[in-house]
């Protein structure tokens, strides 16, 4: 090879040296760049441009609201006899939609004590006519007698008193030592629920603290999304446990409190019936002591007292008959509790117990006043600051056609956590929100007065 065609060889030579050299250093670089770890780069931060409108989810519910309508609290647990509605079923205000299992045994006291009203009310007839020639000639003839029954009566009455105060003695002693057992119950039972109330209240702050702190970590790329959702589902678990602790703490108050009402009302019903036996011997006892001549002045004195008619008798009489009427009027409000009336019309949405069994804290029945009807939407708090009273709304929903309108009635005052959600992969469900309740026109509200609690989509415009 001479030497001009080793010049003109040179050149390309030079290029091909300096192209080999850029290829392998791009490499390089290339190989470098994914060995590191990548950093999170900024996006770019752009004005956001205002929307026109607000989209939320939200639910279709009664403008009344739904009403859990249960036994009184004095008939707590207590089955149900009938039921005299079913779902759907229109309702107006005071109908009996139930009856429990109660309104025999009601039923029979309040006989018992009407027939101690016509009792009591005989009594007063028979105070106020006075007495007939016969009883006051049959009150002559016990006279001569007396001295021989006084001291017979006057023992078997004294043994009398004395059974009766050891029964009143023993009652009250069992009684009060229930009433200690209950209390001792009580306070141990809420003893140990506070402890483990606390001990998931500290349980959930620490589960809250860690996920805040995987959280960072996970913003950072430097843990798994499995493992963060696996500290979000910790916290939910506590909050649930937790929720669920309070409300066994709510239950041990409820049942504890009514157990002790009881067995207070059964003491005081032990205190007032011995008292009155009690008093009612001691009275004989006294009727029937003294001898002799004091026992014939005595009996001569009751054969005055017969027959004469005295307003002190008429009186006492009279405080009978008011006590055995208040007595009946307490019964016949008894009774009438095992009646389940609604408080307002309505319509039955749904029977949470049948016939037959007992009733819980679902209750018996849900109530609501179905002729208006609201949506109530889920506004994300960071745009609750666009959303003003009076703004028109459309509603929208694949269960019905169409759209339904409404306008803006009321805006929450309370932050909350989101409760109806699209089901979408990677969505947020922690978002925090602030009800808004917009009221649908008088027409759309009426085409979907039967779809309580559907999700439906709501879009508030400016």
């Amino acid at each position: 090879m001479n030497a001009i065609e080793q010049l003109k060889q040179k050149p390309i030579l030079i290029g091909g040296i300096i192209a080999g050299t850029f290829v392998s250093v791009g490499l390089l670089a290339w190989g470098i760049s994914q060995s590191m770890p990548v950093k999170s780069q900024p996006a770019t931060q752009t004005a956001p441009q205002p929307s026109k409108q607000i989209v939320a989810l939200g639910r279709l519910e009664p403008a009344g609201g739904i009403v859990k309508l249960s036994a009184p609290l004095a008939l707590d647990g207590d089955r149900v006899k009938e039921l005299r509605a079913e779902e759907g079923s229109k309702i107006r205000a005071g109908q009996i939609i139930a009856v429990l299992d109660s309104v025999d045994r009601l039923q029979a006291t309040l006989i018992h004590e009407r027939q101690q009203v016509a009792v009591a009310q005989s009594k007063l007839a028979q105070i106020k006519a006075g007495a007939k020639s016969g009883e006051i000639a049959a009150q002559q003839a016990t006279i001569s007698r007396t001295q021989i029954q006084l001291e017979g009566d006057k023992s078997a009455q004294q043994e009398a008193i004395g059974r009766i105060k050891a029964q009143w003695e023993g009652d009250r002693a069992a009684q009060l030592e229930t009433i200690g057992r209950i209390k001792a119950q009580w306070e141990g039972d809420r003893a140990a629920q506070s402890a483990t109330i606390g001990k998931f209240q500290v349980e959930l702050s620490n589960a809250r603290s860690e996920l805040n702190r995987y959280q960072q970590l996970a913003t950072q790329g430097a843990i798994s999304q499995s493992l963060l959702d696996s500290k979000k589902l910790a916290v939910s678990s506590f909050e649930q446990q937790l929720r669920e602790a309070e409300a066994i703490r709510t239950r041990i108050e409820n049942t504890s409190s009514k157990q002790l009402k009881e067995a207070q009302t059964v003491l005081a019903r032990i205190q007032s019936t011995n008292r009155k036996q009690l008093q009612e011997a001691e009275v004989i006892l006294v009727k029937i002591q003294g001898t002799g001549k004091g026992q014939i002045v005595e009996a001569q004195a009751n054969l005055i007292r017969i027959a004469e008619i005295r307003p002190v008798d008429i009186q006492a009489v009279q405080a009978e008959v008011k006590s055995a009427i208040a007595a009946q009027n307490r019964a016949q409000t008894e009774l009438e509790r095992a009646y389940i009336r609604t408080p307002t019309a309505g319509e039955i949405l749904k029977i949470n117990t049948r016939m037959g069994e007992k009733v819980t804290d679902k209750g018996i029945v849900d109530l609501a006043q179905t002729e208006a009807t609201i949506v109530v939407a889920e506004v994300y708090q960071t745009d609750i600051d666009r959303v003003k009273l009076g703004q028109k709304a459309t509603i929208t929903s694949q269960a019905f056609s169409g759209e339904l309108s409404g306008v803006v009635d009321r805006i929450g005052l309370q932050v909350n956590r989101q409760n109806v959600f699209s089901d979408r992969p990677g969505e947020n469900l922690d978002r925090r929100i602030i009800e808004v309740k917009i009221k649908l026109d008088s027409n759309d509200s009426k085409r979907v007065s039967s779809l309580t609690n559907l999700q439906v989509q709501a879009t508030i415009h400016k």
